[in-house]
């Protein structure tokens, strides 16, 4: 089921570093998880996220992101598959309706890119991450985009029968787009 994909989505969300006190504009921002089924690339998006962002590429040390993405909102074009999805075995979003990162440290990487360590804490379960990330302005705006890649047995997302990777790969990239109004 496309529904495992969905775990690694936490957080992604993760990858959210932005400018000083940022707004983040969630009509324009996006958070999906990808994972493959029987080699399949299944995708799905989380409609519901939230992010405290303060980043300015002079001040990294200063700089920090915390995401928080409601599960439930986890999209798969599906009413079954959504439903599933926020089950027990996946994302069990009755006992954990967050998913989470918080920011520790962000690092240049070159010119407009950088990595963020930090913890990302699915299904109950914290792991620390390191997100690559680049940022590009655009107008008033700053423009956030990284993958990362997790495993989704890690955080325990596919439990029972889904532990088994053979038909839903371990494998899954959370991809960000984050818009952010620039710092003033």
């Amino acid at each position: 089921m496309r529904a495992i994909e969905l775990s690694t989505i936490g957080l992604v969300l993760a990858l959210l570093s932005t400018s000083a006190m940022a707004q983040v504009d969630l009509a324009k921002s996006t958070v999906s998880a990808t994972a493959k089924q029987i080699g399949v690339p299944i995708e799905g998006k989380f409609k519901k996220l939230s992010a405290t962002i303060k980043f300015n590429p002079a001040q990294l040390a200063q700089s920090s992101a915390k995401v928080e993405i409601d599960v439930a909102s986890y999209d798969m074009g599906s009413a079954e598959y959504n439903k599933e999805v926020v089950g027990k075995d996946w994302f069990n979003a009755a006992q954990f309706p967050k998913a989470t990162f918080v920011s520790g440290s962000i690092t240049a990487a070159g010119t407009g890119k950088y990595n963020v360590a930090g913890k990302l804490t699915l299904k109950g379960k914290t792991v620390d991450v390191v997100i690559p990330f680049s940022v590009k302005p655009d107008g008033a705006m700053q423009v956030f985009d990284g993958v990362l890649p997790i495993k989704r047995t890690v955080f325990n997302i596919g439990d029972g029968e889904w532990m088994d990777t053979s038909v839903v790969a371990d494998e899954v990239a959370i991809k960000f787009h984050l818009v952010v109004a620039a710092a003033k």
